[in-house]
């Protein structure tokens, strides 16, 4: 749950959470490998239950697990229903793979369409055309683009990644600076909300921190910090989303430790 107020200056929580990061990232180098891996695909879990809440679904850990777990037989009447999940875990799952490669893949325009076809797959057949009009109902309310400039604002967007400016923001605030600019730009009716946090984790792995998890708790306070003019506010969110995640783990691996 957000523990930002008006009263805390952003340097001051900055310093905050990088001391729990440079704590984090020597315990990880400590861990038992079983031990991180039943973190992991714990974390996994948790990230496809909050960002689903996100988007206005509630779902079940059962129904996470059998969505996302080969090995369990589902009743073939909730296939449908699990699509949305496993396409979002198939985009996640191929987007850290990609992270961890050890030459690191460009953030570009090429790497968004992929990672989109695998979220919506029927976008392939048209190419990833972008909309073409405003969604009359939609679960995000912040200003986006209009249909017709949004093929000029990806290509800002793409000429922005390829940037030093870019390459030179810390890795927060390049994860929350995506999200926010992609988010604005808003290129397809569904799944931008997805791609958007996909990418946001992509870059946070591929820089070596903890995975954000965005609770459902903080679902309003992430819905407004889509609508400021700057990303500030949202990148105050996912400062505190990677440090809970490393103060979980930490707890985790004290407790592996004490035993």
């Amino acid at each position: 749950m957000l523990r930002i107020t008006e009263k805390d200056s952003f340097a001051s929580r900055k310093r905050e959470v990088e001391a729990v990061l440079v704590a984090w990232k020597e315990s990880v180098t400590k861990v038992p490998t079983v031990v991180e891996r039943e973190f992991r695909s714990k974390l996994m879990i948790s990230i496809i239950y909050h960002d689903s809440a996100l988007e206005g679904e509630v779902l079940s850990h059962s129904e996470i697990q059998a969505a996302t777990d080969t090995s369990i037989i589902s009743d073939s009447s909730l296939i449908p229903a699990y699509e949305s999940i496993t396409n979002f875990h198939g985009a996640l799952t191929v987007a850290l793979q990609l992270a961890a490669e050890e030459k690191k893949v460009p953030i570009r325009l090429e790497l968004i369409r992929q990672l989109y076809g695998i979220l919506n797959p029927a976008a392939k057949e048209t190419k990833f055309a972008y909309r073409s009009d405003n969604p009359l109902h939609r679960l995000y309310y912040h200003s986006i683009s209009a249909p017709d400039d949004v093929p000029a604002k990806m290509k800002v967007l793409d000429t922005w990644l390829k940037s030093d400016e870019f390459g030179r923001l810390e890795p927060i605030v390049k994860a929350s600076h995506v999200h926010w600019r992609l988010m604005r730009v808003f290129p397809w009716l569904v799944q931008s909300g997805r791609l958007s946090r996909i990418l946001s984790l992509l870059i946070l792995e591929q820089e070596g921190c903890p995975l954000a998890v965005v609770h459902s708790v903080d679902r309003q306070a992430y819905y407004e910090a889509l609508k400021d003019d700057s990303p500030k506010a949202l990148t105050e969110i996912y400062m505190e989303a990677v440090e809970t995640t490393a103060s979980s783990s930490l707890r985790v691996y004290e407790e592996a430790a004490a035993f």
